[in-house]
């Protein structure tokens, strides 16, 4: 997809996908970085976690982790992944500052979080408050992509 090439991914890479839901984004990202490579799909929702897992072995997908537990609880590797997902999910998480920090601790040097909110989402979150609340942890701005009816933001983790 659009997103993947635009936050450079590549095969063997070591994906965190924030808020997975079905593996909408989650199943195509494994297949995008091959079976080198590793999704760790998180979402609060155990029921959206089993329907991943349930698309995921009737496609032969063996590269998705599951962790069910909230954002920014400290249940994701410190300096594991090298590109991080937050689509639609961000306006949905109630300890934002905390999940950013979380993410951005989670990402090693150079890591790259991809950010996507759109309408109608009725949490959309506007790209003002985005970028200072990352900003605020840590990630510089590396890229800004609009369309119609929302925007990606890509931010990097500089050390």
């Amino acid at each position: 997809t659009e997103i993947f090439k635009r936050m450079s991914l590549e095969k063997g890479m070591k994906i965190l996908d924030v808020g997975a839901g079905p593996g909408r984004l989650a199943l195509p990202a494994s297949r995008y970085i091959g079976n080198t490579g590793e999704v760790v799909a998180l979402d609060i929702q155990s029921r959206m976690l089993e329907k991943l897992a349930s698309r995921a072995h009737a496609m032969g997908v063996e590269n998705i982790r599951l962790i069910n537990a909230p954002a920014g609880t400290g249940k994701i590797d410190k300096e594991y992944f090298d590109r991080a997902l937050l689509v639609t999910a961000l306006g949905e998480i109630s300890n934002k500052k905390e999940t950013l920090e979380e993410i951005y601790n989670a990402l090693k040097p150079d890591g790259v979080l991809s950010i996507t909110e759109a309408l109608p989402d009725p949490h959309f979150t506007g790209r003002k408050k985005v970028r200072k609340m990352c900003k605020d942890v840590g990630f510089v701005e590396q890229g800004y992509y609009e369309k119609l009816v929302g925007y990606t933001i890509n931010f990097i983790k500089k050390v």
